[in-house]
Formats: C-alpha cells, sequence, structure tokens
C-alpha cells in the first residue's frame, strides 16, 4: 500500500516532463526563426563576417533580444526537466547548474550591448558582454555534455546517449575552433557552432516531450 502514492505519481511527472520540453522547444524554435530571419532582415551586417551580437543591436535587435531570453528559458526548462525526469542515480546535479549558468549568460548578454569597435575605451555593457557571451557557450555546451554522458547511467535515456554525446562533443570543440582560430570568419564560425548548439537543443527538447508513462 505504500507504494501507491509513488506509482500515481508517475503519469503526473511524466506529463509534467512533456510540458516542459514543449516550453523548451517553443523557446529554441523561436530564437531559431528570429536569428535565421535576421540573417536576411539586417542587410547593413555581413553575414560571413558579424557575429550574432551585432544583430542585437539596431532597431530590429529588440526581437533578438526577446529570442534570446526564450532560449535562455528553454536552456533552464531542459536543465530542469531532466534532472527531473531522471533516476536519482543517473541525474546530473552539475549539467542542471551549468544549464543555468548558460541560461543566465545568454539572458545578460542579450541586453548588454556588445562592443561596436572604433578604437574607443569598453563601456561597461560592453565589459560584461564581453564576460557574458563566452560564458553562456561555455555553460551551455559542458551542460550538454554532461547531460548526454549522464544518458548512459539511465535505462530510459541511454538510448539516445551516441547521438547526443556525439553532437555535444562537436558543439564543444567547433565552439573551441572559433575562440581560437582567429583566421576563420568570426560570424560563419560562430553561426555554424550556434546551429550545432540549436540542434542538440531541439533534439533534447523532443526526447523530454516524447517521455512516455
Amino acid at each position: 500500500m505504500s507504494d501507491v502514492p509513488a506509482v500515481a505519481q508517475v503519469p503526473a511527472r511524466a506529463a509534467r516532463t512533456r510540458t516542459i520540453g514543449t516550453w523548451a522547444l517553443v523557446g529554441v524554435v523561436v530564437f531559431a526563426t528570429v536569428a535565421g530571419a535576421m540573417q536576411f532582415l539586417r542587410t547593413d551586417l555581413d553575414f560571413v563576417r558579424a557575429t550574432l551580437s551585432f544583430y542585437l543591436l539596431g532597431p530590429l535587435g529588440l526581437w533578438l533580444q526577446l529570442a534570446y531570453l526564450g532560449l535562455a528559458s528553454s536552456l533552464a526548462l531542459i536543465g530542469a526537466g531532466y534532472h527531473g525526469a531522471m533516476t536519482r542515480e543517473a541525474r546530473s546535479t552539475a549539467a542542471l547548474c551549468l544549464f543555468l549558468i548558460g541560461a543566465i549568460g545568454v539572458a545578460v548578454t542579450a541586453w548588454a550591448e556588445t562592443d561596436r569597435g572604433g578604437g574607443v575605451a569598453l563601456t561597461v555593457a560592453a565589459k560584461i558582454h564581453a564576460i557574458s557571451a563566452p560564458l553562456a557557450f561555455l555553460g551551455t555546451t559542458l551542460g550538454m555534455l554532461l547531460q548526454s554522458w549522464a544518458f548512459r547511467r539511465d535505462p530510459r535515456w541511454r538510448q539516445h546517449f551516441a547521438m547526443a554525446f556525439g553532437l555535444a562533443a562537436f558543439c564543444f570543440a567547433g565552439l573551441w575552433l572559433h575562440a581560437l582560430w582567429r583566421d576563420l570568419p568570426r560570424g560563419l564560425s560562430q553561426k555554424a557552432v550556434i546551429a550545432a548548439i540549436v540542434a542538440w537543443l531541439v533534439l533534447a527538447a523532443l526526447w523530454l516531450r516524447r517521455t512516455s508513462r
């Protein structure tokens, strides 16, 4: 009889996980859609050379800022969703914390204006942006790696390990390639890394949405 309440909670927990996955997916898709549209709407920026930070500036920047906040919410939801959906032995608190760090970094990056260049001294906002943007990338990609590795320890999620870890490792390597190989076209290389990260997040959100009873 003592097991009945715990058993009764399982369908509710699965439904909650699916809801989290749905909202996480919405945030990621909105971000990808807005960021993609900006590449065509912002004809004043060079797609190959301009990083996404410069698309946050200007009259259309507000839409991308809002999309950044949606992405930040999705990162937090994915971290919390898997932390709650996995067994106690398999869940990774470190991954949850890293996703939250990534989410905070993304949100701060959206509102702290990047350095516009011109050789003038950095503003306070530009200094904050210079810290929060790499923190967002590192927190997110490390969270992806740890969460993917944690899939190995849970029978329900183990089937996703190979794809999740492989893609997360690709994102992490791509991030460092973008950071260290300065001869790469800055905008194109950054957007390629972001596209790969978005692909991982979409898969992670879909897997949460498909949680069975």
